[in-house]
């Protein structure tokens, strides 16, 4: 069995539905592994699957998870805000068959393929050998243009020498001023507005990566001033605990020191002081010291004593705010 994970709730994971290396089925096994008791499934800007393929076929994913002693939340990491990077909001419990999530799929897919698809082109236009040929082809396992993600890029970035790892070509992207394209992202605020009218909530994933100063359209801000806005416009949770030290933040406090700060900043006023891995697999793609499940998250007493959370657990459908 695999080594016993830190943490019994990991609120933020990804599978091949977005940029991890998992199946959903994969994702709730290698949990298992891990002795979690809680799991959330959080692939970027797409609903959540229902079911998982099993070896008796098509099995509905709740019950899966509870198979293997797992609750399984189901659930969606929107990109929101168009001028600043890595402004994520994990949202858990909605009503995914409401048209707003029909339509952000629909909306994110396209700004994607535009903006990666220039991206790309930018970065061969500077002598390195890639191209968008190269991103579908995946390593030898295709994907239709729709399923990219852009640590996809930052994947073979790393491969052909721009950088040593997929987190410092994203962060050598990030300092890149000829490589910021902009894609259209949603308003942050009215992600939390829907998540909420959907009957789910919403949780800022990461907030330490989300670089200071905060430059929005005519005008600067702090990284606290601008969570203080998601704050004013009803925000649930945030994340305390998370790998920052197996990603792309560039500040120079530790992980631990950074779940200190945010539990000093915004215990009591948050009704969430979450956590997640955002683990992806990649140890699957040779990924040296890859985040693991469990590594980060919030333990299983504070899962279910927190209102919010416990709600989760009970049942899948989405509850009137």
């Amino acid at each position: 069995m695999s080594e016993k994970a830190k943490f019994a709730c990991d609120l933020h994971c990804h599978t091949i539905r977005s940029d991890g290396c998992d199946t959903p089925r994969e994702l709730i096994d290698s949990a298992a592994e891990r002795g979690l008791k809680v799991l959330a499934i959080t692939d970027h800007d797409v609903r959540p699957p229902k079911t998982v393929d099993t070896d008796e076929g098509e099995m509905d994913l709740l019950e899966y998870g509870r198979l293997r002693g797992i609750t399984v939340l189901r659930g969606c990491e929107v990109s929101c805000e168009t001028q600043v990077e890595d402004v994520h909001i994990v949202l858990l419990g909605c009503d995914w068959s409401d048209g707003f999530f029909t339509e952000l799929e629909e909306q994110v897919q396209r700004s994607k393929i535009e903006s990666y698809q220039r991206l790309v082109e930018l970065i061969r236009e500077d002598g390195y050998p890639i191209s968008w040929e190269d991103i579908l082809n995946n390593d030898g396992k295709p994907i239709a243009p729709e399923l990219t993600q852009k640590k996809m890029i930052f994947e073979r970035l790393a491969k052909i020498g721009f950088a040593e790892s997929w987190s410092e070509a994203k962060l050598k992207c990030k300092e890149t001023p000829r490589y910021q394209v902009k894609r259209p992202k949603p308003d942050p605020l009215e992600v939390i507005a829907e998540a909420h009218r959907c009957g789910g909530i919403a949780i800022l994933a990461h907030p330490y990566l989300i670089n200071e100063p905060v430059q929005l359209e005519g005008e600067t801000l702090s990284r606290a001033e601008y969570i203080e806005r998601l704050i004013e416009a009803g925000l649930d949770g945030i994340e305390a605990e998370y790998t920052y030290d197996k990603t792309s933040y560039s500040g120079s406090l530790t992980r631990e020191e950074i779940a200190r700060e945010v539990r000093a900043l915004y215990s009591g006023r948050l009704a969430i002081i979450s956590g997640g891995s955002d683990y992806h697999a990649d140890h699957k793609k040779g990924v040296k010291n890859a985040r693991a499940i469990g590594e980060a998250g919030v333990s299983e007493e504070y899962f279910y004593s927190n209102p919010l959370l416990a709600r989760l657990a009970r049942t899948d459908e989405a509850l009137p705010r």
